[in-house]
């Protein structure tokens, strides 16, 4: 019986206004990722490992899980967590992103000796900046 005490997922939804094709090739793609979160070696294939540079974390191993053009891509982060980006097109000139960041687990720290409860709170509120503010800014006026 397992003894893990699963968090809530972070989740962040926002309306872009730009057409899915364009928001797509800014989240999945590793010049779009870079431009809007962190450098990385990210490459669209189901299975293909890749690395996100963490600037003071340090490197952290990924590898690809799904991939739906233009509507969802998602992959495994480092230990334990999981990312996930949800497109949908609202018109030709909207799209509704949706990040789901899981994994979170209260029993469980992260590689770098931290717990998740503490993390999870820390990573809510950074994926607030990046997803409502940096994500639009790059994404809307490109």
């Amino acid at each position: 019986m397992s003894t893990e005490k699963a968090l809530q997922d972070i989740r962040k939804t926002i309306v872009l206004q730009a057409p899915i094709d364009k928001v797509w090739k800014t989240v999945a793609t590793s010049e779009g990722i870079e431009s809007w979160w962190m450098p990385n070696t990210f490459v669209a294939v189901v299975g293909k490992q890749f690395i996100l540079h963490a600037a003071q974390f340090g490197d952290s191993p990924c590898i690809v899980t799904d991939v739906e053009p233009p509507y969802r891509v998602g992959f495994d982060w480092g230990k334990d967590w999981h990312l996930e980006f949800q497109l949908k097109q609202l018109s030709d000139t909207t799209t509704e992103f949706t990040l789901i960041h899981s994994g979170w687990d209260a029993d469980k720290v992260t590689e770098f000796g931290q717990p998740h409860s503490i993390i999870r709170g820390i990573m809510d509120g950074g994926w607030d900046g990046i997803v409502h503010e940096k994500l639009p800014s790059i994404v809307e006026h490109l």
